[in-house]
């Protein structure tokens, strides 16, 4: 295996790949990925045939998002104070557990089962609240800075694949064998802890222990955040990122388009979810040999303008195979986007703030997706689907212009240096 210390080839497609960790960790996010984007499905297909209800649908979510993001500050901050693949051996060793107990669960009478279900779920998000900060910090750890947008590209195409295959996978077994699927699931999230196992980070992980125990719980989490506001380009890149997703999001009126303006039904339902997918997975394979790193911020402002843009396209078509299209180009752009954003977060923030800084990123993404979501039904509600998804796109392009506008060491940065 090469040393951590050596530079790869500038062009070197698989630069991040060479080295034996990394290749681990890649194994062990995509096995993760895979379980918990079948588990998502199968959960969901559970509780909406006992229940019937798109409230209780909700709430699903719910029960995860709350522990996830309200613990995820602190999770930084044990990224940054203790061992961070400990951190991620334990919490994936959750996830098999409380997937193995909701297989035994949905065994039990639907009245029985539904609190059980909920209770996993919300251990869950306590796990994924700890796990996340610990598992985005310790990938900077497995190659050198000079691979940093090479593994962004190839953690990003890694997760782009298992989240279209998980799904999939996920409804087909849950058809087929019901609630055994869940066991499926936590074989993929013990296949995922046998690979963190083998994964050794070659580079030093923390601070000195003196400088970090000293430090009382809330200044470290202070630190984190004092970070992110003073760094105009990791400020500016969340904040473009949050936005977009609150405004831009067009997933979760995907289903009336198919059925009430477009008149496409399920299966042009299914053309229009991939879409994104497929845009998203074609760019992040062609960043692994061409990385996004010359003019990157400029880069980053294109492609979240571009975004917005196939959004309002997508509002304004009434034909399948333009929609499509629009949407594979929202997918391809924001592919751009997710690459260039790693890399930012990755190689402008210092090893011993990593746990911080990843939770605060965690916490702008996960609350675009949870709000935006609900912004997308309210804003549907209020003026129709179609005034609010090209309402929306436009007001991703003014997110763009004032982002230009008001984080200049965004507009201006490069990250030529960091891949040669």
């Amino acid at each position: 295996m090469p040393s951590v210390s050596a530079s790869p080839r500038p062009a070197d497609s698989f630069a991040a790949l060479r080295f034996e960790s990394f290749r681990w960790w890649a194994a062990a996010s995509i096995a993760a990925n895979l379980g918990s984007r079948a588990l998502a499905v199968v959960i969901g297909f559970q509780v909406y045939a006992v229940t019937h209800s798109t409230l209780a649908l909700g709430l699903l979510g719910l029960v995860e998002a709350i522990p996830a993001l309200g613990l995820a500050l602190l999770g930084g901050h044990f990224a940054d104070r203790r061992d961070r693949r400990r951190i991620v051996l334990v919490t994936r060793a959750v996830s098999v557990f409380t997937a193995a107990g909701m297989a035994l669960a949905s065994g039990l009478p639907a009245a029985g089962a539904l609190p059980v279900l909920y209770a996993l779920v919300f251990v869950a998000g306590i796990a994924r609240g700890f796990g996340d900060p610990a598992s985005s910090a310790l990938e900077t750890q497995l190659v050198p800075s000079a691979a940093f947008v090479n593994a962004a590209a190839w953690m990003a195409t890694a997760w782009q694949g298992s989240a279209i295959i998980g799904p999939a996978l996920g409804g087909v077994l849950f058809e087929l064998v019901g609630g055994r699927t869940y066991w499926l699931v936590a074989g993929f999230f013990a296949l995922s802890t046998l690979a963190a196992a083998f994964t050794r980070p070659p580079v030093a992980p923390l601070t000195p222990v003196a400088r970090t125990e000293a430090e009382p719980m809330w200044a470290s989490i202070s630190a984190g955040l004092r970070f992110v506001r003073a760094d105009g380009a990791i400020l500016g890149s969340m904040a473009l990122d949050l936005f977009a997703v609150l405004f831009g999001g067009v997933v979760a009126l995907l289903p009336v388009f198919a059925a009430d303006i477009l008149h496409v039904g399920a299966r042009g339902l299914g053309l229009l979810l991939a879409a994104p997918s497929v845009g998203a997975l074609a760019v992040m394979l062609f960043s692994t040999r061409r990385p996004p790193a010359r003019g990157a911020g400029r880069l980053l402002l294109t492609a979240v303008a571009g975004f917005g843009v196939s959004i309002i396209v997508f509002a304004l078509s009434r034909n399948l195979w333009l929609s499509t299209l629009a949407l594979g180009f929202s997918g391809a752009f924001d592919g751009f986007s997710v690459i260039i954003r790693r890399s930012i977060l990755r190689l402008r923030t210092p090893n011993h703030l990593r746990g911080r800084v990843a939770a605060v990123s965690l916490v702008f993404i996960g609350s675009s997706n949870e709000i935006g979501a609900f912004e997308s039904g309210v804003a549907a509600t209020l003026l129709g689907a179609v005034p609010s998804v090209w309402l929306g796109g436009l007001a991703t392009l003014v997110v763009v212009a004032v982002t230009a506008w008001r984080a200049p060491q965004l507009r201006e940065l490069d990250l030529t240096q960091a891949v040669e």
